[in-house]
């Protein structure tokens, strides 16, 4: 009889709990109110930075567009989207981090710097303007040439991450 009761009392919690009050988890930390929120605009990130690596314009805008196509319930639309995403990619460098006793750097670091313009029409208090930065340290005596690949996916992986979390999860 003290099963049956529990039993009963689970499923009672189960049936009113969950009308009385709303708690959303989402596994990709987007917080996003779709009954209000259905599109999203991206603008072309150009490379604005003295230093060019050709590839990186596109990588970049891709990895952006493919990670709330992938995490997020929004339709990319060409313009005047519910969220926009505008600015350019003003970063693009290197720097000598560590010196040798023959003043020599012994480790180089390449940076990502990248100009975010977020527009959010439901609510214009999260709209904001911002600069994202990424940063990898390699040995100084590897060439650019053969590791920029491999360190331009990390930091535009990161630099994605850091934006996608400031516009659409909230933290």
């Amino acid at each position: 009889m003290k099963r049956i009761l529990l039993l009963l009392s689970c499923l009672l919690a189960g049936v009113v709990l969950p009308t009385s009050c709303k708690i959303t988890y989402k596994l990709n930390g987007a917080s996003i109110d779709y009954t209000t929120t259905k599109t999203i605009s991206f603008e072309t990130f150009p490379i604005k930075a003295s230093l060019v690596y050709a590839p990186l314009a596109a990588n970049f805008n891709d990895a952006l567009q493919a990670k709330y196509a992938d995490q997020t319930k929004l339709r990319q639309v060409t313009q005047d989207g519910d969220l926009q995403l505008s600015g350019a990619i003003t970063g693009y460098s290197l720097s000598p981090q560590a010196v040798k006793s023959d003043a020599y750097a012994s480790v180089t670091r390449l940076t990502i710097r990248v100009k975010v313009k977020f527009v959010c029409k439901p609510n214009s208090t999260q709209d904001f303007e911002k600069e994202f930065s990424a940063y990898r340290d390699f040995d100084a005596t590897m060439l650019l040439t053969d590791v920029q690949d491999a360190l331009c996916e990390e930091m535009i992986d990161e630099l994605v991450e850091s934006i996608f979390n400031a516009t659409v999860a909230n933290w």
